[in-house]
């Protein structure tokens, strides 16, 4: 009889593994740096920068531009919208009208209804596939907190955790490193999954303290301040071991990161 338990929760334990992002990597899935300066822009011509880490557009990014910074031996992060629909994207046509809810108070986004990972998956799987040909080394899924949101779906904390952790294994099963982009709520849970964590706003907020969920297990952090001064976050982001900068909201400009 207790052969029999031993061997159950064996096999638990090994489908519990199974079903993390983590246990499924395939190829380097190399993470950033753990201490590094970053450039963060999603809008308008890339631009190259003394920055070590580069958080760029899967779609509006050029390979070219990718292939540069890896001669200049920069990583590469590729950024898509993960939790919300955008109505400018090449394949919004791809989501069922069934699956798009609320605004998100950007122009032209919708929340999405993340328990439709059997719509969803596939869709971020091309997505994914896409930062994986132009030779990206990680993927940052965006909006990935539905559930804290109101989003006209009744979405939980279970849903957004199996809506993350496929992202996290559809970015493995590409050879990408994964990023988790805010979601600090549930980082402890999901730090697993993730090789890195993106947060914006936790000095303004006061939230950063739960970023140490990475930082103490050696992986990386990147912050974003949109309205705090350099002068009031940096000296607390390098106590807390945080690659941080400041840039404008609308991300049409790489920042100025914390030196």
């Amino acid at each position: 009889m207790a052969g029999l338990l031993v061997g159950a929760l064996a096999a638990g334990l090994t489908l519990l593994l199974l079903d993390t992002g983590e246990a499924r990597c395939k190829g380097r899935c190399e993470p950033p740096p753990f201490a590094a300066t970053w450039s963060y822009q999603l809008q308008g011509q890339p631009r190259l920068t003394g920055a070590r880490v580069y958080d760029i557009d899967a779609f509006d990014t050029p390979e070219a531009f990718v292939r540069q910074l890896h001669a200049r031996k920069r990583y590469a992060i590729c950024y898509i919208d993960a939790g919300t629909w955008e109505n400018w994207r090449p394949d919004r046509r791809r989501f069922p009208q069934s699956a798009l809810g609320r605004e998100n108070g950007w122009p032209g986004e919708r929340w999405l209804d993340i328990r439709r990972i059997d719509v969803l998956g596939p869709i971020m799987r091309d997505r994914i596939s896409l930062c994986r040909r132009k030779g990206f080394d990680a993927v940052e899924p965006d909006n990935v907190d539905g559930y804290t949101n109101e989003t006209g779906f009744p979405l939980t904390p279970t849903d957004q955790l199996r809506f993350n952790r496929e992202l996290a294994r559809l970015a493995h099963r590409a050879g990408l490193a994964v990023g988790l982009k805010n979601d600090l709520d549930q980082a402890r849970a999901l730090r697993r999954d993730f090789d890195f964590a993106i947060v914006e706003q936790c000095f303004q907020y006061d939230e950063c303290e739960q970023t140490r969920a990475f930082t103490r297990t050696g992986k990386p952090v990147f912050a974003v301040e949109y309205e705090l001064p350099r002068s009031r976050f940096c000296s607390r982001a390098r106590a807390l071991r945080i690659n941080a900068l400041r840039a404008p909201l609308d991300l049409d400009r790489p920042g100025t990161p914390c030196r």
